[in-house]
C-alpha cells in the first residue's frame, strides 16, 4: 500500500506551491529584485524560493531564460542571475533599536512616509547612528510596511565607543556602554595598550569584514576601573565624544584677550550703569551672562531691560576660539561638572556679568505699563554695572518676606512676569513643568542623595523675561524685511495628532480626559491637564509622555513659529556663554541694526543644522549622567518596597518608575513566573495567557529592586508583594 504523502507542516520549511509559469516568474522577479547587486545560480535560487516539487524546479531555467529575454534579468557568463531594475534607494540615518532589526529614518522624508525597516543581517555592518543608502524592498502585499536593505554605509556616526573589557587566554573584547551598540569589539592582545580585565577604554573599530560577526578594534585610552565615580564619568564624556580640555592655543588666545574697556566701546553704546541692575542665577554658577535693569520712568511707566554679555565683542569670527566654541556649540551640565563652551577666562571672566563691574551688553529694553503690556522696546549694544548678585534663593526670600535688598523691585518685576506669563497661556502656551533630579555628592562623587528641583515664582520671572526678549529679538529682524533677512530662528512645529491621541488614550488611564479634535485646542487641553496632575504620583510621567508626544524644537533660517511657547517668531539671544546659536543671533542682528544686506542663507542654515545636532548630543549625555547616578543611587539605597508607576510596556520587559526616586528600572518578562504574557502593542498592555491578568501603562506597582548595573546604566526590578 502506497504512503499517503506525508502533510507539510506550518511554519518556518514550508515549500510555496507555484501554481503555473507567470506566478513563478513573479516570484523570482519580487526575489532578485528584492536582492539588487547580488548574484545567484540556478540552484540558489531555487533554494531561496523554497521550491521542492520536480515539476517546479524544472520550470525555474526557462522561467530565468524567459525573463532575461524580456530584459527584466540579467545572466553573466558564470550562468548566475541578477536583476536589471533599478531599485528605489532612500539615504537615512539607522536607528538600531534593538540587537534583531534596526529602522532607517530617510534624510527627505514625505508625508505619511514610515521609516525602512531592515533586519540586523540586512545592515552590512552599519550602526546606530551611521547615515547609510538603503534598498527599498518591493512590497509582497498592499499595505505591506516598508522594509529595505542597506547597501552602503555612507558615513559613520562614531569609530570610538567606551566600554569595559573582558580578556580571556587567547583573545579580548570590549563590551560597549552604548545601549544601541549590539556588538561586543574583538580585540588581539597586540592592542589592548595595557587595558587589564574589567576596566573602561575607548575602543577604536580598525576593521570589520563582511564575513565576520564582529569588528576588530584596538584600545586608544585606558580611563581605569569600571565603577569609580571619575572613570565613569570619562566614561560618559568619551561615549558622547565631548572633550576633557581646550587646546592650549585656544586656552592661550583667552587669556590674551584684554579686559580694559576703551572710552570708544563706551561711546558706541548705551549706557544703563547708572540704573539699577541685578543678576539672578543658582547658587553655584559662576557664569552671569544675563542681567535685570530697574526704572521708573517719569510717565510713571516701567522700563525694565534684558542684558545679556556681549560676547561676540570678545570672541572674533574665523579665530581659533570662535571655531572652537562653534564645534562645541553648548555647554555641557553632566551630573557633576560643567562642559564649558567658551573657556574660563571668557565665561567666568570677562563675559560674566559679575557684580560692581562694568560689562559690556546686547540688551533688550522695554517700557512696560503696569499690566505687564510693551509699549515700544529698544535692541542694541550697552554698557551696565550690576548692583547685585542674586542667588535664586535670596532673590525669592526677599520677595517672600518683603525685605533685604532691592525687594521691593523685585516684587514689582514679578507681579509684571505674572502677568505677561497668565496672557501668554491665554494665547496658547504649554505650561510645562518638567521635573528635574539633583543630586547630592560626597567628595569622591557617591549619590548621598537625590532631591527634586522646585521652581518658584523669581525662576520663572526670569525665564519670562528671556522669553520676551528672545521674542523681541526674532520679531524685529522678521519685521525688518517681511522674514526675508536670513536670521537663526529656534522653531516648534505642531504636534502630530496621531501621536497626542496615543498620548490621550494614555492619560484616560489615569482619568484625565485630553480632547484633540481640533488642533486649535491642543494648548488648552494639556494646560488643563498640567493643572490637573500637578502634585500627584503621575505628574512626571504624564509630563514627560507629553513633551515626548511633541515634536522637538530645533534650529532654523526658516522664519516658522514656536508651538509650545505660541509665538509667531523666537530666537535663542539670552545665553551667548553657553549656547553658539545665540552668538550666530547677536552676530546677525547687529549686521542688520548696522544695515546690513540679508547674510548666506545656506551657511548660516549649515550652522543652525550642527547647533541642533550638538544640543542632542549635550542633551543625551546630561541624561546618561544622571541615569548613571540613579542606579549607583538605587543600588546603594535600602531594600524596600518602593511604590512606582508602569512607564513603559514591550514586548520584552515591563519599566517602572519610582515614584520616591524618579528613577526608571525594568521587570523582565522572562522573570514572570506566575503566567505566559503576549504584548498588545496597540494598547500599550501584556495580557496572562491563562490568567487573563492585563499589566497596562500606567498601573500603580510596588517593585523592589534586585539587580543594578552601572556599565549599562539599568536597574532590574520584581514585582513586590502588597504587604511588604
Amino acid at each position: 500500500m502506497s504512503k499517503r504523502p506525508r502533510k507539510q507542516r506550518k511554519g518556518k520549511g514550508k515549500a510555496d506551491k507555484i501554481n503555473n509559469a507567470a506566478q513563478l516568474a513573479e516570484r523570482i522577479l519580487h526575489f532578485l529584485d528584492s536582492h539588487y547587486g547580488e548574484e545567484y545560480s540556478l540552484k540558489q535560487i531555487i533554494r531561496k524560493l523554497n521550491i521542492r516539487d520536480k515539476i517546479t524546479k524544472g520550470s525555474v531555467e526557462p522561467v530565468l531564460h524567459k525573463l532575461v529575454a524580456a530584459g527584466s534579468v540579467s545572466k553573466n557568463p558564470r550562468n548566475h542571475f541578477s536583476s536589471t531594475k533599478t531599485p528605489d534607494f532612500i539615504e537615512g540615518t539607522v536607528d538600531f533599536v534593538n540587537p534583531r532589526f534596526a529602522f532607517i529614518v530617510p534624510d527627505k522624508k514625505g508625508e505619511g512616509e514610515e521609516d525602512i525597516l531592515v533586519k540586523a543581517r540586512d545592515l552590512k555592518n552599519a550602526l546606530d547612528d551611521d547615515k547609510v543608502r538603503v534598498m527599498v524592498n518591493p512590497p509582497k502585499h498592499a499595505g505591506q510596511k516598508r522594509e529595505g536593505r542597506v547597501l552602503e554605509v555612507v558615513k559613520r556616526a562614531r569609530e570610538e565607543f567606551v566600554g569595559r573589557v573582558e580578556i580571556s587566554p587567547r583573545f579580548a573584547f570590549v563590551v560597549s556602554d552604548f545601549k544601541k551598540m549590539h556588538h561586543d569589539i574583538f580585540i588581539r592582545k597586540s592592542d589592548l595598550n595595557g587595558a587589564e580585565h574589567n576596566q573602561k577604554v575607548v575602543v577604536k573599530i580598525t576593521e570589520w569584514r563582511d564575513e565576520d560577526k564582529n569588528p576588530t578594534g584596538k584600545v586608544l585610552q585606558v580611563l581605569g576601573e569600571a565603577g569609580e565615580h571619575e572613570v565613569e564619568i570619562h566614561s560618559i564624556m568619551a561615549e558622547f565624544g565631548l572633550p576633557f580640555e581646550y587646546p592650549d592655543e585656544i586656552v592661550q588666545e583667552a587669556e590674551a584677550i584684554s579686559d580694559k574697556i576703551s572710552k570708544s566701546d563706551i561711546k558706541s553704546r548705551k549706557d544703563f550703569r547708572g540704573v539699577t541692575t541685578f543678576t539672578i542665577d543658582p547658587a553655584d554658577a559662576k557664569d552671569f551672562d544675563d542681567a535685570i535693569s530697574y526704572q521708573r520712568l517719569p510717565n510713571g511707566n516701567i522700563e525694565m531691560g534684558v542684558h545679556i554679555a556681549d560676547v561676540t565683542h570678545y570672541v572674533k569670527p574665523n579665530t581659533p576660539l570662535e571655531k572652537e566654541a562653534y564645534d562645541r556649540a553648548t555647554s555641557v551640565y553632566l551630573v557633576d561638572r560643567t562642559i564649558p563652551m567658551l573657556p574660563e577666562r571668557l565665561s567666568n571672566g570677562l563675559c560674566s556679568l559679575r557684580p560692581h563691574e562694568d560689562k559690556l551688553t546686547f540688551s533688550c529694553v522695554f517700557e512696560l505699563d503696569e499690566d505687564g503690556q510693551v509699549l515700544k522696546h529698544w535692541i542694541g549694544r550697552t554698557i551696565i554695572h550690576s548692583d547685585r548678585r542674586f542667588a535664586y534663593e535670596e532673590a525669592q526670600e526677599n520677595i517672600d518676606q518683603q525685605e533685604g535688598d532691592f525687594y521691593s523691585e523685585l516684587t514689582l518685576l514679578n507681579n509684571l512676569a505674572k502677568k505677561i506669563r497668565k496672557r501668554r497661556f491665554q494665547q496658547g502656551a504649554i505650561n510645562f513643568e518638567t521635573v528635574e533630579v539633583k543630586f547630592k555628592l560626597d567628595d569622591k562623587g557617591t549619590p548621598l542623595g537625590l532631591m527634586v528641583k522646585e521652581r518658584k515664582d523669581i525662576h520663572k520671572m526670569i525665564e519670562e523675561f528671556m522669553l520676551l526678549a528672545n521674542k523681541a529679538v526674532a520679531e524685529f529682524v522678521f519685521n525688518k524685511n517681511k522674514g526675508d533677512d536670513t536670521f537663526v530662528y529656534r522653531i516648534h512645529d505642531h504636534p502630530d495628532l496621531e501621536r497626542l491621541e496615543t498620548f490621550a488614550n494614555f492619560a484616560k488611564k489615569f482619568g484625565h480626559e485630553v480632547s484633540i479634535t481640533e488642533a486649535t485646542r491642543v494648548s488648552a487641553t494639556l494646560n488643563k491637564l498640567m493643572g490637573e496632575i500637578e502634585g500627584k504620583p503621575e505628574q512626571n510621567l504624564l509630563e514627560q509622555l507629553a513633551i515626548r508626544s511633541m515634536a522637538k524644537a530645533r534650529y532654523t533660517t526658516e522664519p516658522k513659529g514656536h508651538f509650545g511657547l505660541a509665538f509667531k517668531h523666537y530666537t535663542h539671544f539670552t545665553s551667548p556663554i553657553r549656547r553658539y546659536p545665540d552668538m550666530m543671533v547677536h552676530r546677525l542682528l547687529q549686521h542688520y541694526l548696522d544695515g546690513g544686506k540679508s547674510a548666506d542663507k545656506e551657511a548660516w542654515e549649515d550652522k543652525c543644522i550642527h547647533s541642533s545636532e550638538r544640543e542632542k548630543r549635550a542633551a543625551d549625555a546630561e541624561r546618561a549622567s544622571i541615569k548613571y547616578k540613579q542606579v549607583e543611587y538605587m543600588a546603594l539605597a535600602e531594600d524596600k518596597a518602593y511604590d512606582g508607576i508602569i512607564s513603559g510596556v514591550t514586548e520584552w520587559g515591563i519599566f517602572v518608575e519610582i515614584t520616591e526616586t524618579k528613577c526608571e528600572g525594568m521587570i523582565r518578562l522572562q522573570d514572570l513566573e506566575d503566567d505566559y504574557y503576549e504584548f498588545d502593542e496597540k494598547n500599550m498592555r501584556l495580557i496572562g495567557a491563562k490568567n487573563k491578568k492585563m499589566i497596562t501603562l500606567g498601573d500603580q506597582v510596588r517593585v523592589r529592586v534586585v539587580n543594578t548595573d552601572i556599565d549599562r546604566r539599568t536597574i532590574d526590578l520584581e514585582f513586590a508583594d502588597d504587604n511588604d
